[in-house]
């Protein structure tokens, strides 16, 4: 048992127990973080005593460190007043992320019994778009203006209320135009009459408010930063946004991924309700559902000309391959665009260039359908023989135990027409070998079709403004299922 499985245990016994004084010591000694994994895991009993508690700055940062789920659950515990307290002791930009999550109406009453100045911020915070820069960046930020000179910055910086590390100052001019920024090494290092203009970086690297917050997150990755400016549309100094925020934005961006190629949706996460999940997983398996009833009817459609062509052995017998093909060809087109969906969210330029990346993955998909094409020829054209052995065989022990079977019943019932063992006659070598054809071939083709779709389906939902990840969820490889079906059955009707 580990230390944090321990902690649960214990905190569970003094819960069950509801020795308040000693739980308050126990989590007093524990990191927010830690208590927060423990709230995820209680009832809403236990965890208004938690809160009951915990320092008001503690529960504070515990409230935002929880789940979205758990936060929502909180929200029905936690009275108004003990709302407005613990929102009030966090971060403006901290604080703008929870009453986010509250409906309209809560998040204004909210605001308008905060602090004016610390709600005017988060207002201000909640203008912008949850997935920009201006929805992440932190508010409070430290700055002086050019004209000043060292010893007056480091007097501001002595001064300053902000509770934050940071690791540069950001130079301004009077009107909070953003200039540059200086290291603190060199305010630490220069005399103190020395002009900051003489000391300005002017090559720093800076985000605007409106810039997604994955390509901020490339930025940073891409040059190693600590943090960095975020400047309004008049090139105005209005927050930063720091690596441990960039964090938090890599791991949602990876889940919101991961989530859209499941065919589901990060909103799953914000609620402990099974029917509201069941809810949005259905809303992406009823389209797929709809999906594979066109595959159905693509093997009814050629069924149909199968029969009317008296070649149904050869239908039955093909059909029964035809989710080796859909599987095969969906999980290569999958391949693919996971591997491009990866390329376009790490903003590699490699990755963003179409023909670069095209060159590329048709090298492989031409490798893979050879491969795959061949070896499925050879089963396919196999297990028939395989089975029609078998079949013979089998036919040989039911005649001659049929024969051994009374013709009619006591009563003078006629002899019935069916066997278990019964079976279509098997098919000729040359069919057999004709249908192998077919499948290789459909095989190869419905590989290149598949991840030809996988390698332009990113790119064009990232062109129209889409998530690219959602090109590679059920929706599209139920797609490919229909698609790898009809080239299969359309070549075998063709080749035999």
């Amino acid at each position: 048992m580990d230390r944090q499985e321990k902690l649960f245990t214990q905190v569970e016994s003094l819960l069950d127990s509801q020795d308040r004084k000693q739980l308050a010591r126990v989590l007093s000694e524990q990191r927010s973080s830690e208590i927060a994994e423990i709230v995820e895991l209680l009832d809403s009993d236990h965890q208004r005593m938690i809160f009951d508690v915990l320092d008001k700055s503690i529960a504070a940062e515990v409230l935002e460190r929880v789940d979205e789920a758990t936060r929502s659950e909180l929200f029905e515990v936690l009275k108004d007043n003990e709302l407005i307290e613990l929102i009030s002791e966090l971060d403006p930009d901290d604080a703008a992320d929870v009453l986010a999550e509250l409906d309209h109406e809560e998040s204004r009453e909210v605001l308008n019994r905060l602090d004016l100045e610390d709600a005017e911020q988060i207002k201000e915070l909640m203008d912008y778009s949850e997935d920009s820069a201006g929805g992440i960046m932190d508010p409070v930020v430290l700055s002086v203006t050019e004209d000043a000179t060292v010893s007056q910055a480091i007097e501001k910086i002595r001064q300053a209320e902000i509770e934050e590390d940071f690791y540069s100052v950001f130079v301004v001019d009077k009107h909070n135009h953003f200039l540059g920024d200086i290291r603190i090494r060199l305010l630490i290092t220069s005399s103190a009459d020395t002009k900051i203009h003489d000391l300005i970086n002017t090559d720093t690297l800076y985000v605007n408010s409106d810039t997604d917050q994955e390509e901020i997150r490339n930025l940073f990755k891409k040059n190693e930063l600590i943090v960095v400016p975020v400047l309004d549309k008049q090139h105005r100094l209005v927050g930063r946004i720091t690596a441990d925020r960039i964090i938090e934005v890599a791991e949602e961006e990876a889940a919101e991924d991961v989530f859209a190629m499941a065919g589901t949706d990060p909103s799953e996460l914000e609620t402990f309700s099974p029917i509201r999940a069941a809810r949005i997983r259905l809303t992406w398996l009823f389209p797929c559902l709809l999906g594979t009833a066109v595959t159905a009817f693509v093997g009814f459609f050629f069924r149909n000309i199968f029969y009317e062509a008296d070649r149904f052995a050869i239908f039955t017998t093909a059909f029964i391959f035809s989710p080796m093909i859909a599987a095969i060809s969906g999980n290569a087109g999958l391949q693919t665009s996971a591997i491009v969906v990866c390329g376009l969210a790490s903003g590699n330029l490699a990755a963003l260039r179409l023909g670069q990346v095209f060159s590329r993955e048709f090298r492989i998909a031409l490798l893979v359908a050879i491969a795959c094409g061949i070896m499925g020829g050879v089963i396919s054209g196999f297990l028939p023989g395989f089975f029609g052995a078998a079949g013979a065989s089998q036919s040989t022990q039911d005649k001659a135990l049929t024969e051994n079977m009374p013709t009619a019943d006591p009563a003078g019932a006629p002899e019935s027409s069916f066997s278990p063992f019964a079976q279509l006659p098997p098919l000729d070598p040359i069919k057999q070998i004709e249908i192998a054809i077919a499948f290789g071939i459909a095989m190869f083709s419905a590989i290149m079709v598949s991840t030809t779709l996988g390698l332009f389906l990113p790119f064009s939902f990232r062109g129209i403004g889409l998530d690219p990840a959602i090109s590679s969820g059920p929706l599209v490889t139920t797609a490919n299922d229909s698609i790898s079906v009809a080239i299969y059955l359309t070549l075998t009707m063709i080749l035999t």
